[in-house]
């Protein structure tokens, strides 16, 4: 059960939309706007992990990391490398011990540590 939310600031919406939705496979689970053209929050979803998106410039900063962990990393990987937006920095691997994982970046730079503890 994930007990956090991780954040992720974004700079493009629409961008960041196409990447973790029809590139990553999440959903979206609902969008806050308090005017209809200011910065959006954002809620997504796949499986059991949720992620924040935000384009609010005060929330986080670009470039981040967060772990994810996933019941079988070697499943997503597959998922994905076939996707030619999705940048695959590391493939699974196990440079941690107890950990088998691959490192995913988004169109900001935001990386996507994606684990699996063995």
């Amino acid at each position: 059960m994930q007990k956090v939310i991780p954040a992720f600031r974004i700079t493009d919406y629409t961008r960041s939309k196409a990447f973790y939705v029809e590139g990553m496979g999440f959903q979206i689970d609902w969008e806050h706007r308090f005017e209809p053209h200011f910065p959006v929050f954002v809620q997504i979803t796949k499986d059991d992990l949720t992620i924040y998106l935000t384009e609010h410039t005060g929330d986080c900063q670009v470039g981040g990391l967060n772990h994810l962990f996933v019941p079988n990393v070697d499943n997503w990987y597959n998922e994905l490398k076939s996707k030619k937006d999705i940048s695959i920095t590391e493939p699974p691997n196990e440079d941690l011990e107890g950990l088998r994982m691959m490192t995913v970046v988004d169109p900001d730079g935001n990386q996507l540590r994606i684990c699996t503890r063995l």
